[in-house]
C-alpha cells in the first residue's frame, strides 16, 4: 500500500474550527478509500510545526506528499516540507489540495484556494512538479487522483531501488527484446545484474532430488496430469525453477529476463516456460518474481510495474491473431502465464512445448475480467509507455499453451494499425484490474511520453 504524508496547513487568523472539520473529513474519506496516511499531531501552522512533522517522518517510506490547504497559508510551509524531505533524500510527488467554501457575503473563512496558488507558484519557481485539486473532501474524483498519484510515487520509488536479472542474451532476430542497461538506469534507476546461462544450467543439473520432489508436490496440487508427462524433462523444468529462484535470491533481483531458447531445449532437454510460470506466480515461495522469455528486459520491467501496482502476478505475451469482425485479439505464449490467471472453468494442465515437444509448459485459457496492458517501449531511441485497457473474454483457449481472447477499449482494427505503424514490440504485458490512471501518473512523474491505446 502506498504511504501518503498528509500535511494539513492552516493559519490561526482564519476559522480554525472549520479548518479542523474539513481536515478530519478529508482524512476520513482518504482512509475509507484505503490510503495509508502519515499524520501530524495537529494542523501545521508555522515552521516549528513543519519541522516537528518532518521529524515524525524519519525512516518512513513516503510515496506522496499531500499538502492539504485547510486555510490560507503563505508558501513557506509547503516549500519547507518539500525541501525538508529533499534534504533527507526523499522526493515524493506533491499534491496540493484546496477546498471550496460557500460564498456567504460575509467573512472569507478559509481562503484555501489562494493558499495552493501561492504554494504552486513557489514550487514551480524551484522546479518542483506538482498536481492539484480544488474539491470538497468527499469528491470521488480527487480521491481517485490522490490514489493514482500515490501509487505512481510508490512505483517510481521502488523502481529506483529495483534490480533486474538478465539471464543470457536475447536470441538473434528478437530486436524487440533489446537491453539498454544505461537507459534503464538513467530513466528509471534500475540496476541490471547479468547472469550467464551456464550458471543457471550448472545449478539446474546440481539440484537436489528432494528439493525437486518438494516442488513437484506443490505443483501436483494445481495440475492434474504431471504423471502422464516424460518425467526426465519434467524434472529438468522443476530444477530450472529451483535454479532461477536461487539466482534471484542470491542476486537480490526483483524480476528475471531469461533467454529461454534454444539452449534450454538443446542443452538441458527441457522447457523453461513452466519454471517461469511458477516464479511469476509465486508458487512455492513468498513473493512472485516476474519473468519474461527471450531475455526481454523491458518486458520484465513492465511486468514488474504491473505486479507492484496490482499486488498480483503479471504476464508477458505475444499478440498472435486479430478478429476485426468480432473485435478481439488473441494473446498467446508457449506456457509461462501464472497459474493464478487460469480460467476457473477449465482445469490447467501440464503439457509439452508446441514446437520442441518437451515439458514443462502450462496449458489453460486466461480467466475473464478487466485487464490493463502496458509496454515500456523503445521509440526513436527513447523510452515511452504504452498503456491500454480491455476485457479478457470468457472463452476457450484459441491456441495451446497459455492464451486468451482480449477485447480492447480501442477497436481491434485501430489497435492493429497502431501496432504496425508505431513499430511496437511483439510482447505486451498484462495484469488483471484497471491501473491506467496510475500508469499515466507514473509516466508524468518520470517524464515518459505515453502512447494510449484507449
Amino acid at each position: 500500500m502506498s504511504k501518503i504524508a498528509f500535511a494539513p496547513l492552516a493559519r490561526p487568523t482564519f476559522d480554525v474550527p472549520l479548518a479542523q472539520e474539513v481536515t478530519q473529513a478529508a482524512i476520513a474519506q482518504l482512509q475509507r478509500a484505503g490510503s495509508d496516511l502519515l499524520l501530524p499531531d495537529s494542523l501545521i501552522a508555522d515552521l516549528n510545526g513543519t519541522q516537528a512533522y518532518l521529524a515524525s517522518l524519519e525512516r518512513q517510506e513516503i510515496d506522496l506528499l499531500l499538502v492539504f490547504q485547510a486555510t490560507f497559508a503563505d508558501s513557506t510551509l509547503a516549500v519547507g516540507l518539500v525541501e525538508g524531505l529533499k534534504a533527507r533524500g526523499l522526493t515524493p510527488p506533491v499534491f496540493l489540495w484546496a477546498v471550496p467554501e460557500a460564498p456567504t457575503g460575509g467573512r472569507l473563512r478559509l481562503n484555501s484556494l489562494c493558499g495552493i496558488n501561492l504554494a504552486g507558484h513557489a514550487l514551480s519557481q524551484r522546479g518542483v512538479k506538482y498536481e492539484y485539486a480544488y474539491a470538497a473532501p468527499e469528491d470521488p474524483t480527487v480521491l481517485k487522483q490522490v490514489k493514482a498519484l500515490a501509487a505512481a510515487g510508490m512505483l517510481r520509488r521502488r523502481l529506483k531501488e529495483a534490480r533486474l536479472g538478465v539471464v543470457g542474451e536475447h536470441p538473434a532476430g528478437m530486436d524487440s527484446c533489446h537491453l539498454d542497461e544505461a537507459q534503464l538506469g538513467q530513466v528509471l534507476g534500475i540496476q541490471v545484474e547479468r547472469v550467464p546461462l551456464a550458471q543457471v544450467f550448472a545449478r539446474s543439473r546440481a539440484a537436489a532430488p528432494e528439493q525437486v520432489s518438494a516442488v513437484r508436490q506443490v505443483l501436483d496440487q494445481r495440475l492434474d496430469n504431471l504423471h502422464e508427462l516424460d518425467q526426465t524433462p519434467l524434472n529438468g523444468t522443476l530444477s530450472v525453477y529451483l535454479s532461477l529462484r536461487e539466482v534471484a535470491q542470491e542476486k537480490r533481483v526483483d524480476g528475471l529476463a531469461v533467454r529461454c531458447w534454444p539452449e534450454f531445449f538443446t542443452d538441458l532437454g527441457c522447457s523453461a516456460c513452466g519454471a517461469m510460470s511458477m516464479l511469476s506466480d509465486g508458487l512455492g515461495q513468498h513473493n512472485p518474481i516476474p519473468c519474461s522469455c527471450e531475455a526481454d528486459a523491458n518486458g520484465t520491467v513492465t511486468q514488474l510495474m504491473l505486479h507492484w501496482l496490482a499486488g498480483e502476478p503479471s504476464f508477458g505475451t505475444d499478440i498472435v491473431a486479430m478478429d476485426f469482425e468480432q473485435d478481439f485479439i488473441s494473446l498467446w505464449h508457449c506456457g509461462l502465464a501464472p497459474l493464478s490467471m487460469a480460467n476457473p472453468n477449465y482445469q490447467p494442465h501440464g503439457t509439452i512445448h508446441s514446437n520442441r515437444k518437451v515439458p514443462l509448459v502450462m496449458e489453460f485459457p486466461l480467466k475473464p475480467g478487466v485487464v490493463t496492458i502496458a509496454r515500456l517501449n523503445r521509440h526513436d531511441g527513447q523510452l515511452r509507455l504504452v498503456v491500454g485497457r480491455g476485457e479478457m473474454l470468457d472463452a476457450p483457449a484459441p491456441f495451446s499453451g497459455t492464451s486468451g481472447r482480449l477485447r480492447l477499449e480501442t477497436p481491434t482494427r485501430r489497435f492493429f494499425d497502431t501496432l504496425m505503424q508505431e513499430g511496437l514490440e511483439h510482447h505486451i504485458s498484462l495484469v488483471y484490474g484497471d491501473y491506467v490512471a496510475e500508469l499515466q501518473a507514473f509516466a508524468r512523474l518520470s517524464s515518459l511520453p505515453v502512447l494510449a491505446l484507449l
